[in-house]
């Protein structure tokens, strides 16, 4: 069996977990529990590891989109013999509204047939396999049609309506059953997850169920505003970060997804399913202009509760969904991985390494989030400054991984420099809120010693750019955040060289951009950076027709994967990919407000 292009995949959330379902109407990626959480359906990674395929028997055309401002999807298929609706959802808890989407999700996947016309035949395959495929439930026939699926921590409920969910039968360890919808008639089915030993499964009308989590969608959405350029492309990234918010604690997933490749048969597979420090202001920015000051704080709660009392270990660049540290890393080696890409990992080591770049993210997103709410800041929230800001004092000098989490040797990256420039700079402002430890003095003094040290050792002559890293040749477009944290205005004679010659070398004519010069695949993210550049080097009009180049990159339902292959257009890494989105909405507003950050 081919694979499906990553892109074919549609995403379902109920901001506890996602779902992907392809345009053949199979559910192959569902890790119920929560996002980082074992997965039920795992065909996405291998073709034995679980799937739930709802779609007609005989060949049809397919055409799908969302309801509009959520993330409930309507696939029709047209065939010879008439045509169906397929209507997709993770279930919001009954009368879940604004707020409260998310908090308390039943674990409810909803599928609902409607005729449309004519006649068709449709087929239902149900092929659970717990933990990442390792487990093959034991499959039980209940009273009225339910088959019960258990097998390990894991209870899946099947159902379904009238007389087709009544024919539901289990054949040892998989559903198969056919049935004909006409025009006017509709079928529902709800899948349910519960651990094994705790309450059982929630039972839900499947159709109500649909309706009222299309309004739980509709409601929260009603509730934020953006008045901006390019408002449908930004609604959309809007709700797809929504997706990705494990709503409980405010964290925001980095993807819904492990271990899609860079690079198809390559081995930089990694596990995105966990919340990055690293991409904390941008994603606080994002959802302040697209969402509402409650999630950023949320967000922002979050991340303080996990990082807690600093001491003198780095602080980690991610964290698990509830602010969990540990994320060690294991390879599943029974996954042939997505396109034989292997391996199959869970966790992500990255948790270990030394980024320098950590705490000017968050001491950028603790200024704006001051700027923005003009709050006092707790005395959790000043010890969390001061000691990060002590951190980058005595700590700037040393090398690092850097922003591309590169698993060979630490260097002295750029942009790790300068964001190490932006939390001392940051913090500099806020010291009139940190009381008498603060010492904006001494750190003004090493802020500006890091400025000097980067303005010095980050250029090169021979190049005419800022490099990666100090003494490297090497172009990399990480260096696009000087202008964009305020470090070098995009205007100065050394920043626009440098623009341009990422521009040249590491750009294509679709708007994509590489991280560097031997990456298989254009970085959505720098290429949103690119966008933002452009605006504040005094070139609007270009900005604008290189974003809206980038923007035709995404899938038919408005979703980004992390990168695209700039030969073929494909889809590569994990998806939906929250810092594309994120990079989307940042350069939407930099193009509608040029000179507001």
């Amino acid at each position: 069996m081919q694979q499906p292009p990553i892109s074919d995949y549609g995403f379902l959330s109920d901001c506890r977990s996602g779902a992907l379902v392809g345009r053949d109407g199979s559910v192959d990626w569902w890790c119920p529990d929560r996002f980082d959480g074992p997965s039920v359906f795992g065909r996405l990674l291998d073709r034995a590891a679980g799937h739930w395929r709802l779609a007609p028997l005989a060949p049809a055309r397919v055409q799908r989109a969302y309801r509009p401002d959520t993330l409930v999807l309507r696939t029709v298929h047209e065939t010879a013999t008439g045509s169906v609706a397929v209507t997709d959802a993770l279930a919001a808890e009954p009368g879940a509204r604004g707020h409260e989407l998310g908090m308390r999700s039943p674990a409810v996947l909803l599928r609902v047939v409607e005729g449309l016309t004519g006649r068709v035949r449709m087929g239902l395959e149900f092929t659970p396999r717990p933990e990442y495929g390792l487990l093959t439930p034991y499959l039980h026939g209940q009273d009225g049609g339910a088959v019960l699926a258990t097998a390990g921590p894991v209870t899946l409920v099947l159902r379904g309506t009238g007389p087709v969910g009544a024919a539901l039968r289990p054949d040892r360890d998989r559903v198969r059953h056919e049935f004909e919808v006409a025009a006017g008639e509709t079928v529902g089915f709800d899948l349910a997850y519960a651990p094994a030993y705790g309450d059982p499964p929630a039972r839900l009308d499947p159709v109500a169920a649909l309706a009222d989590t299309v309004l739980a969608w509709e409601a929260f959405r009603e509730m934020h505003r953006y008045d901006g350029r390019y408002a449908p492309q930004v609604r959309q990234s809007a709700t797809v970060l929504t997706g990705l918010t494990y709503a409980r604690s405010g964290a925001v997933a980095a993807a819904l997804t492990t271990s899609l490749p860079e690079a198809v048969g390559g081995d930089r597979n990694y596990d995105y399913r966990f919340s990055w420090l690293r991409d904390f202001s941008m994603t606080m920015r994002a959802l302040w202009v697209a969402a509402c000051p409650e999630e950023a704080s949320r967000l922002f709660a979050w991340a303080a509760r996990s990082i807690g009392r600093i001491g003198n270990d780095p602080v980690p660049v991610l964290f698990g969904l509830e602010g969990e540290r540990d994320l060690s890393e294991h390879e599943c080696a029974h996954l042939r991985g997505y396109a034989d890409s292997r391996p199959v990992r869970v966790g992500n080591d990255a948790w270990r390494q030394r980024q320098l770049d950590v705490p000017g993210e968050v001491l950028s997103a603790v200024w704006r989030l001051h700027e923005y709410l003009g709050d006092t800041l707790d005395e959790e929230l000043r010890e969390m400054v001061l000691g990060l800001a002590e951190q980058v004092a005595a700590t700037w000098r040393q090398p690092d991984r850097g922003m591309w989490e590169t698993r060979d040797a630490d260097r002295h990256y750029v942009s790790s420099k300068v964001y190490c420039w932006a939390a001392l700079d940051r913090a500099v402002v806020l010291a009139p809120q940190l009381g008498d430890r603060a010492d904006p003095e001494r750190w003004a003094a090493i802020r500006d010693e890091i400025r000097a040290t980067v303005l010095r050792e980050g250029w090169n002559d021979e190049v005419g750019a800022y490099t990666g890293a100090f003494g490297s040749a090497e172009l990399d477009a990480s260096v696009l955040v000087l202008p964009v944290v305020g470090f070098e205005a995009a205007t100065e004679p050394r920043m626009r060289a440098t623009i341009a010659a990422i521009e040249r070398e590491l750009g294509s004519e679709d708007g994509l951009v590489r991280r560097w010069s031997t990456d298989p695949a254009g970085f959505l993210l720098c290429s949103y950076w690119l966008v933002e550049c452009l605006v504040l080097a005094g070139e609007p009009e270009r900005a604008a027709r290189l974003f809206e180049r980038v923007n035709e990159h995404a899938n038919d339902l408005g979703l980004f994967a992390e990168q695209i292959d700039p030969r073929t257009g494909a889809h590569l890494g994990n998806t939906p990919q929250a810092l594309s989105h994120i990079g989307l909405i940042n350069a939407a507003w930099r193009l509608t407000e040029p000179t507001t950050d």
